[in-house]
């Protein structure tokens, strides 16, 4: 099977033309006649698992290895070290970041994940998915962290009660003015957009953003494995770890 055959099944599932303009989705790395042995789905890359993929491969990611104009070339920083691993063994590089966040991952994060109530996505931003909740605060936040598997996290609290909740998956407090609900989950939240949202009386829960997206994996794998199948192609979930470890009291934890 070629890069572009498997490129055009991935624009059928979530049209590329949806990408942000900042985003940089798409073919990355490869030639789009390359044969393709081997398809392997993460959410990044990293050293250690660029080192298990074998050469003449496809890797499909979520986050784009190239998100602005390289400057230099010299080995010294992550994306061109990545970069020269995947020329020298060969290996195609696809990335599905913004289109596949609005069309997939954030319904699906919500509803097969946090089992939420989703109402449905915003018509003016298509990142914003909504959903009834209904709960007190601590109990819902409880719940989230919990099927999301996190031990700790930030929240700001501003009311007992949670009854609309707005979700979008990985790093979204940009969007905080367009939100129009009293919770919002979201990750890579900072200080002063936490003071933001409490002065706008919306309440937050820290998702994280490897914790939110990481489901990308088993998503794409769902929507591609009937088409590979017909043509004897199987992919590979390998996904790139997490950069960050937690310290809590004293104890470092993932």
């Amino acid at each position: 099977m070629k890069v572009i055959d498997i490129y055009n099944i991935l624009d059928k599932i979530s049209p590329f033309y949806l990408q942000e303009k900042w985003d940089n989705s798409g073919l990355l790395v490869g030639n789009k006649e390359n044969e393709v042995e081997k398809v392997y789905i993460s959410i990044d890359l990293d050293e250690e698992f660029l080192d298990e993929v074998e050469e003449n491969s496809l890797i499909i990611t979520h986050h784009p290895l190239i998100f602005s104009p390289l400057k230099k070339i010299n080995f010294d920083d992550y994306c061109t070290k990545l970069l020269r691993v995947l020329i020298k063994k060969n290996i195609s590089l696809i990335s599905m970041h913004t289109n596949i966040d609005k069309t997939h991952l954030n319904e699906y994060v919500a509803k097969e994940i946090l089992k939420l109530d989703v109402i449905k996505k915003d018509d003016i931003n298509d990142f914003i998915l909504y959903a009834n909740v209904n709960k007190d605060f601590d109990t819902f936040a409880k719940d989230i962290t919990s099927k999301l598997a996190i031990k700790s996290t930030n929240v700001v609290k501003c009311n007992q009660v949670v009854k609309k909740v707005g979700i979008v998956t990985g790093a979204g407090m940009s969007l905080l003015s367009e939100v129009d609900a009293d919770c919002f989950l979201t990750g890579d939240i900072k200080y002063h957009e936490a003071m933001d949202a409490k002065s706008r009386g919306i309440s937050l829960i820290d998702i994280r953003h490897y914790e939110s997206e990481k489901y990308f994996n088993t998503l794409l794998m769902g929507l591609l494995e009937k088409n590979l199948k017909k043509n004897k192609l199987k992919a590979i979930i390998s996904a790139s770890k997490n950069p960050f470890k937690f310290c809590i009291q004293g104890e470092t934890v993932e």
